[in-house]
């Protein structure tokens, strides 16, 4: 009898070894190394149809290739349309990573609820009675979606020979596992051939599939990295489980751009839509308060007008603190350093306290300009007037700089009511804009000059 040939992969990053060792060379981790039987000559699972004619793909010119329209299947949700640039492409692998409850199983089974093509639901994490009850609570009519509880992907494959659906989900790839492996479910090995039948069944039935990925404690897609090479697209949906708002961004999309970002809010019901993220962000009082700026930024290629707090006290203590929640750290403490050195401001001795509203995270430079601001109307206890907003970056030596799109982000400033936006004197963009002031500034003294006087 033939001996069984097997290999050791690596769980955290899929390299290969002929024999079991300590330490993965790759990617320096410790026994992460298993045992696992290599892909015997068995028939694919997936089996197309055998009438199907097999063409030969000759090289040709690219001149002489025929460009054509993808057709898109529309989701009926505005932003996943919008972060996949315009629906689902027939025969794509979609591949959705986020943090264990923050909301992907909703939802993908809100859209798959809410389609008019026929949809397949596979989950191997949840049975069909606990499913119902997610669906009954997300309350949208469900007579096109199909439910079924299932991690054999021989037995998924038979059923969608059965059913013929339109669209294929799978929750999640991690608890899927094939007869050709002997390892568990979740393993390198199983990720990697049960992936693969996918992408022959999604490529030659022309059957988009989305699949539902687990991340791992640094936030990275669980499995293989080739995973992430496999599929067509990786969706990453972020945000914190205590707050409502969830962000979806695209880490690769092979139809469509990366730059575009969706988002939600989680309410009783499911994910609602956020079409106007401005409005939910900025907060509508009545009383001036000191401290709060209103940033225009801009995530992906849509500009936000988020409020900036922040609080600057005496230190109790002899060292200062300095904390922020969705703003980096280390860019304040640069910010803090050019308003004491350039600017002359003396806050070494007190405590500052940052905080982007909402639960997000941004990273888009043209906030600078409104946390100082936010930071000098809390040391001097001055509100900033209202409908005031700021986009520009701060630089070691204390100039302004210009950002990037800016005709969308006073666009949107115009749009939301505010009557003046402070930029960079270096920026090109037209005197006059609708409704909106637009006021230069060169430097931070500028700033400082133009609204504390």
């Amino acid at each position: 009898m033939a001996k069984t040939k097997t290999a050791f992969f690596c769980q955290n990053c899929g390299a290969q070894y002929v024999k079991w060792q300590g330490q993965c060379t790759a990617c320096k981790s410790w026994n992460t190394l298993v045992e696992e039987r290599i892909a015997t000559t068995e028939a694919p699972a997936w089996k197309p149809a055998a009438d199907k004619k097999v063409t030969v793909d000759k090289p040709v010119l690219v001149s002489e290739v025929i460009a054509q329209d993808v057709y898109r299947l529309n989701t009926g949700d505005q932003e996943l349309n919008r972060v996949l640039g315009g629906g689902l492409v027939p025969g794509s692998l979609t591949l959705l990573g986020g943090e264990p409850g923050i909301g992907k199983s909703t939802l993908l089974l809100q859209i798959a609820l809410r389609l008019p093509y026929k949809t397949l639901y596979v989950s191997g994490e949840e049975s069909k009675q606990q499913i119902k009850m997610r669906a009954e609570r997300i309350g949208t009519d469900y007579q096109n979606c199909y439910l079924l509880s299932q991690t054999q992907t021989q037995e998924i494959f038979e059923q969608i020979k059965i059913l013929q659906p339109d669209i294929v989900i799978i929750d999640s790839i991690q608890t899927l596992q094939t007869e050709v492996l002997d390892s568990a479910p979740g393993s390198v090995g199983q990720i990697r051939e049960t992936t693969a039948e996918l992408i022959r069944f999604a490529k030659e039935s022309n059957t988009p599939v989305l699949l539902i990925g687990h991340i791992t404690k640094d936030g990275t897609i669980a499995g293989p990295k080739i995973l992430e090479h496999m599929v067509d697209t990786v969706l990453q949906f972020e945000g914190d489980r205590h707050h409502i708002y969830r962000i979806l961004r695209a880490l690769k999309n092979r139809f469509g751009s990366t730059a575009e970002l969706g988002i939600y809010e989680m309410i009783g019901s499911g994910m609602r839509e956020v079409t106007n993220p401005s409005e939910l962000l900025l907060s509508h009082r009545d009383d001036a308060l000191s401290g709060t700026a209103v940033a225009c930024a801009l995530e992906g290629m849509r500009p936000i007008m988020i409020e900036v707090q922040s609080l600057v006290s005496t230190a109790v203590y002899g060292t200062p603190q300095r904390s922020t929640t969705g703003y980096n750290a280390k860019r304040l403490n640069m910010i803090l350093a050019v308003l004491e050195k350039r600017s002359g401001f003396k806050l070494g001795a007190k405590d500052v306290f940052l905080n982007i509203t909402g639960g997000l995270t941004l990273e888009d430079p043209a906030i600078d300009l409104a946390v100082v601001a936010a930071v000098l109307s809390s040391n001097d206890d001055i509100p900033l007037p209202k409908n005031v907003c700021f986009a520009g970056e701060v630089g070691l030596s204390g100039e302004i700089r210009p950002v990037s799109r800016l005709e969308q982000r006073v666009q949107e400033a115009s749009k939301l009511g505010f009557s003046t936006i402070f930029v960079s004197s270096h920026s090109k963009i037209s005197a006059t804009h609708a409704g909106i002031e637009i006021v230069r500034v060169g430097k931070i003294e500028d700033l400082a000059t133009a609204l504390f006087g």
